[in-house]
């Protein structure tokens, strides 16, 4: 493996918008994104991740259907069991987490979600804002060892596209949305075999703001809700402190 130790440098498959830059370690150049570690991250302990070939997972997961013998979670770890490989790739993790993400938030999902002010300009700030979520890491002993802007979602996307909270809110219901709606749910399961985990949050509502994160199945949630408890409240208002003064 090549650990990553300096600089994460990914070109994605579609450009991100320029307000990143408005966090700190972060540049983004159309397709072209740089990660200072260093600057970026609140915590940044780990440099692996569990990946899993999205290419496999579209071909060979996403079109299983769950049945009374095999609930689609235990499929899924299988999968990942069989098919997943560690990676110090970052840039590799930013590119299968573009993946997932424009699976997940695709255009189609706009009329069932049942917000009739949600447009697809929004669905595009949540697979950007998801891609680079996908750094964040948390052990299978349930420590979080990874931590950026984008775990705290509402504030890293007020910062970046100037949003409102109401509308800030929104988003974040849409990004974990896929708890309440059943066939979300098991389309979010099976994507997220490709980032080696399930999507699990810490928030109880959009206020909280807990976040989430892609967790290794087995994960220690009652660690991951402990470490929680005591971490936030600093990063936060320093993301907030992002935010571009208005006239």
């Amino acid at each position: 493996m090549t650990i990553t130790t300096g600089t994460i440098t990914a070109a994605l498959p579609t450009a991100f918008d320029p307000r990143w830059n408005r966090l700190p370690g972060i540049e983004v150049d159309g397709h072209r994104i740089s990660i200072d570690p260093a600057r970026y991250f609140f915590r940044f302990e780990s440099h692996t991740w569990l990946l899993t070939d999205w290419e496999l997972v579209k071909t060979r997961l996403l079109p299983v259907e769950e049945t009374t013998e095999s609930a689609i979670e235990q499929v899924v770890l299988d999968f990942v069991k069989s098919h997943g490989s560690p990676t110090g790739d970052a840039a590799r993790v930013l590119r299968t987490a573009h993946e997932v993400y424009a699976y997940l938030f695709r255009d189609e999902h706009l009329k069932g979600l049942g917000l009739p002010g949600f447009t697809a300009e929004h669905l595009r700030m949540l697979r950007e804002a998801a891609t680079l979520m996908a750094l964040n890491k948390v052990e299978v002993d349930g420590h979080i060892s990874n931590v950026g802007p984008c775990w705290f979602f509402p504030a890293a996307t007020s910062v970046v596209f100037d949003l409102d909270d109401v509308t800030g809110g929104m988003l974040d219901e849409v990004y974990h949305g896929g708890w309440f709606n059943e066939h979300r749910r098991i389309e979010s399961i099976k994507a997220h075999a490709a980032l080696g985990g399930r999507l699990v949050h810490g928030c109880q509502s959009v206020p909280d703001q807990s976040g989430g994160v892609v967790a290794p199945y087995g994960a220690s949630m009652s660690t991951f809700r402990r470490e929680l408890s005591g971490m936030k409240a600093e990063w936060i208002a320093q993301v907030y402190a992002r935010r571009a003064t208005r006239a």
